[in-house]
């Protein structure tokens, strides 16, 4: 190629279209100076100028060769990353969840990455040192700026910005730049920092037995430093790498003698990248058999992924699956595939990542939300290089970078754990699997006890491939179900506080046996709300429209939903009279009772409260686990899929408040939880018994948990949601309108809802006050849309729902009017 030629190429104008991490419609184009354009790749990171003072990390989308035809493009300012962070196939996970969840790819973005690679943007602005500069020609402003520039060696736009009181300083502040007196440095810092851990080694001249021996001879005056290089000397022959800490708990010298040691050039220090993820390699070991229906289960897994990309495994608790699911992740490894296994709850990573981790080692990784910043990065870049073979976390670990991804296990799939609720995108983990799937050309295992509606119709429709474990492993036994009728205990004076007598009694032979209890009782808290016993008033939220919950740990009135808080009410005063008193009951509450009435039983709670911090689930399953406790009380946290070995009974205190809840979904997952809670019981060869509390014992609901009869639950079910047009037959879409003052909030909603009425006609439900119609003083109107599954495009019909936001939104008459959009919102 000539030198003119390259010369061409060289000076070649490239565009690139950047995802920025902002809630802005569409992506944006920059230019790339020619020297940086060997340097450019989608999937990079760009550093850009957007709007007169933002600077963002953006991710590249798109390179071509034309310029933005509405306005002029800005060059980039710098590309981060030698190598991409993104890849193709999770920039089409992005374009999909955009499209399918209706919200903007920068949502997606900002929810994807994890934040220490989201980058931190600051202008800092700095005065320069030339002394020959009057100052007294400046203006006031300039000459303030000076001034605080001097106290403070530097400050940011925003400092500048908060100091004068003014949005507008970019003026000012080329003005002083022009003149010499100010120095202005975009610096861009990325937060996620590799974990450097320090080992002593010793110098070259010391390696063999002679040098050693000559090395402790010449010691014999500093006896502290010759302890120091005999306690290296042992700990290498037992550990390998040695860390200064090591040398100085073993020889009990201090850092100072180190010091001296590595100023004598007798210890080098080396400086290697450690994992903040915790753990030691583990030997690699199966220790277990399938049983033959495990077996055939297995068999028919492997046969339907010949021909489907999706199977449901429906299999009753305590059946096995995990074992199942441990065959499958080994087969995928040897193919050299990476396996992704998602569980709803952070809780459940805990004990489950101790049994795989006995098969997989260091091939498996643990992502979610209670990790910090740079542990998240870290996963991040190991999944990125194929490091981790397994990954198991919460619905967050879709956007992990997977390299030739061949199945994903959804564990637990019917719990609404998986949907993520705000902010946006609004998207459920499970179907956004099955698509990531799809782009890596893998598979994906659905396992359930109680299979969500959705998933078991569409292996019904034989969309999905479906396999049935209807035994439980080994020699346990699907455990006895009674139901109690509180009202009736109650005229037998057989209730003592929230117990039946048979619960009690129950309780109590349990422990007697050496055996353990789970109650559930699916409200947090001590009491869920206080009330006048005069007047009939109730403290409620300033922020929104809920009741506050009293909380005995804090001693104060707690909102769940904005975090309010205020100390406890003693004179009502909207009556003035001091008869407030507590009703209801939560697992505060359940702990207290519990402790006057068995005081030498040992209880754990095990709900969002005592749960705070990183390891805040795992402190609490493995003290239960380990029989630290008796009694464990917990919300729905303890249904989901935990395994402990000597827990005979189950009581569930209050069975109403599921079932009467108002929503369309409230019969199934009533089902739901009280089986899976049930499920925790007679496991490990352990005979059980669950305990239903309520003052409805004829519910059909309950008739079906005590005979297990999850068949019977969704024919009852699909037939209802067919009859009122609910899911699976119809998809929903729900738009919530919001704004601070309730007149506005109903008159915009209905200005919407005539929009959107105006081409989807009866489609179009509301507007409505949702359950709790204000949050963080936002007043709240719903607008549901229904749609049909068949014979409708839902492509054509959500076009035409953007199309009628957007003729909404331009209307200024309803400027700062917010909206949020959830597509499957239950």
């Amino acid at each position: 190629m000539s030198d003119i030629s390259l010369f061409q190429q060289e000076r070649e104008t490239l565009f690139v279209e950047v995802i920025l991490p902002l809630y802005i419609a569409k992506t944006y184009t920059y230019r790339i100076p020619a020297e940086w354009n060997a340097e450019v790749a989608v999937g990079k990171r760009a550093i850009v100028q957007f709007g007169r003072n933002k600077i963002y990390a953006a991710i590249i989308h798109k390179i071509s060769h034309e310029a933005p035809k509405e306005y002029q493009a800005k060059y980039v300012l710098s590309i981060i990353d030698e190598h991409a962070i993104v890849d193709q196939r999770q920039l089409a996970l992005w374009e999909w969840m955009s499209d399918y969840y209706m919200c903007y790819l920068g949502e997606v973005m900002q929810a994807a990455l994890p934040a220490a690679m989201k980058m931190a943007s600051e202008t800092k602005i700095m005065a320069s040192d030339n002394d020959e500069l009057d100052r007294s020609l400046l203006s006031d402003k300039g000459f303030l700026v000076m001034e605080a520039l001097d106290m403070a060696g530097e400050l940011t736009i925003n400092d500048i910005v908060k100091l004068l009181e003014q949005k507008t300083v970019f003026p000012l502040l080329k003005s002083l730049f022009e003149q010499g007196f100010i120095l202005i440095s975009e610096e861009i810092k990325d937060r996620y920092k590799p974990k450097r851990k320090s080992y002593l080694l010793l110098a070259e001249g010391f390696s063999d037995a002679e040098g050693k021996r000559l090395l402790l001879d010449s010691l014999n005056r500093a006896p502290k430093q010759q302890d120091a290089v005999l306690a290296f000397l042992q700990l290498e022959k037992t550990k390998g790498e040695v860390s200064r800490q090591d040398v100085m708990e073993a020889a009990g010298v201090s850092a100072g003698v180190l010091t001296s040691l590595i100023e004598k050039e007798i210890f080098v220090v080396r400086e290697k990248i450690v994992s903040r993820l915790g753990g030691e390699d583990v030997e690699v070991t199966v220790d277990f058999n399938l049983n033959t229906n495990q077996e055939r289960a297995l068999a028919d897994i492997r046969g339907y992924f010949e021909k489907k990309d999706v199977v449901l495994l429906h299999g009753v608790t305590a059946s096995g699956k995990t074992q199942l699911y441990i065959r499958l992740i080994e087969e995928h490894i040897q193919q050299g595939k990476s396996v992704l296994y998602l569980l709803p709850e952070i809780a459940l990573t805990a004990q489950i990542t101790d049994r795989l981790k006995l098969h997989f080692g260091d091939k498996l990784g643990v992502y979610h939300s209670k990790f910090n910043d740079n542990e998240r990065a870290e996963v991040w870049h190991k999944v990125l290089k194929g490091e981790y073979k397994v990954v198991i976390g919460a619905r967050s670990s879709v956007f992990l970078p997977f390299q030739q991804l061949g199945l994903i296990i959804v564990d637990e799939e019917h719990e609404s754990s998986y949907k993520q609720y705000d902010p946006a995108p609004r998207y459920q983990a499970r179907d956004t699997a099955i698509y990531l799937a799809h782009l890596h050309q893998g598979k994906v295992l659905l396992g359930s006890a109680t299979p969500s509606i959705e998933s078991y119709y569409n292996a019904k429709a034989d969309k999905y491939g479906l396999v049935a474990l209807r035994e439980r492993y080994g020699e346990s036994q699907l455990p006895e179900i009674q139901i109690i009728n509180v009202a009736e205990e109650g005229r037998k004076e057989q209730m003592f506080s929230y117990f039946s007598g048979a619960l009690l009694q129950g309780i109590t032979e349990a422990i007697e046996r050496k055996e353990q209890v789970i109650l559930f009782q699916n409200r947090r808290g001590h009491t869920p709300f206080m009330q006048c016993n005069t007047c009939g008033w109730v403290a409620k939220c300033v922020n929104c429209d809920v009741s506050l919950t009293y909380h005995k740990s804090t001693h104060h009135l707690h909102c769940h939903y904005c975090g309010h808080s205020e100390a406890p009410i003693q004179v009502c005063p909207a009556c003035g009279m001091p008869h407030i008193e507590n009703k209801g009951f939560g697992t505060e509450r359940i702990e207290e009772e519990l402790e006057i009435l068995l005081p030498e039983a040992r209880i754990g709670r095990l709900d969002l409260d005592s749960t705070k911090g990183k390891y805040g689930f795992d402190k609490v399953i493995t003290a239960f686990d380990e029989h630290e406790f008796d009694i464990l009380i917990g919300t729905q946290m303890v249904a989901k899929g935990l395994d402990f070995g000597r827990v005979s009974l189950i009581g569930i205190i209050n069975a109403d408040a599921m079932i009467n809840f108002p929503d369309f979904r409230a019969y199934e997952r009533a089902f739901s939880l009280f089986a899976q809670v049930a499920g925790r019981a007679g496991r490990r060869n352990q005979a059980g018994k669950v305990i239903i509390q309520t003052h409805n014992p004829n519910h059909r609901v309950l008739e079906q948990v005590v005979n297990h009869d999850y068949e019977g639950m969704f024919m009852t079910e699909v037939k209802e949601r067919k009859n009122y047009q609910y899911p699976p037959f119809y998809r929903i879409i729900r738009i919530d309108v919001r704004h601070t003052d309730m007149q506005i909030s109903l008159d915009a909603a209905s200005r919407l809802a005539a929009l959107l009425r105006s081409t989807l006609g009866e489609r179009v439900l509301g507007p409505e006050p949702p359950l709790v119609s204000r949050i963080r003083n936002q007043f709240i109107q719903t607008i549901t849309l229904k749609i049909e599954r068949n014979n409708v495009s839902i492509v054509k019909v959500k076009e035409l729902i953007r199309q009628a936001i957007t003729l909404f939104e331009v209307d200024k008459t309803y400027k700062g009017v917010r909206l949020s959009i959830d597509v499957d919102p239950y």
